[in-house]
């Protein structure tokens, strides 16, 4: 997806993204759990010119995270809610790291 095609489409020639049947044998699963992923909404697959569902490197990360939680026992539902839970939680680690280093720099301590 990008800014001037919000509808997620994509060229092939754009960066790499593999088709539903490549991810799914990447990570060693069905087709059907990467469209359970997409019908929880933990990821939408890019459209090819073709139409052909495509994911990126970085759904792929999210998809064998997701495929690790459910073969511990968590149902998808849950695990998808748990990715988007520590998702959040990196980024506002992120923000407070960031924050501490502004405030650090404009107060530095002076060492006794």
């Amino acid at each position: 997806m990008t800014a001037d095609d919000p509808y997620g489409r994509l060229d092939d020639d754009d960066y790499p993204a593999y088709t539903m049947g490549r991810a799914a044998d990447m990570l060693g699963t069905t087709p059907n759990f990467l469209r359970a992923l997409g019908e929880a909404r933990l990821i939408t697959p890019l459209r090819s010119e073709g139409g052909h569902r495509r994911y990126s490197r970085y759904q792929l990360r999210i998809a064998a995270r997701a495929r690790e939680l459910v073969d511990q026992g968590t149902p998808i539902e849950a695990a998808c809610r748990i990715i988007v839970l520590e998702d959040q939680l990196e980024e506002a680690q992120r923000i407070n790291a960031e924050y501490r280093r502004t405030a650090e720099s404009a107060n530095p301590t002076v060492a006794a």
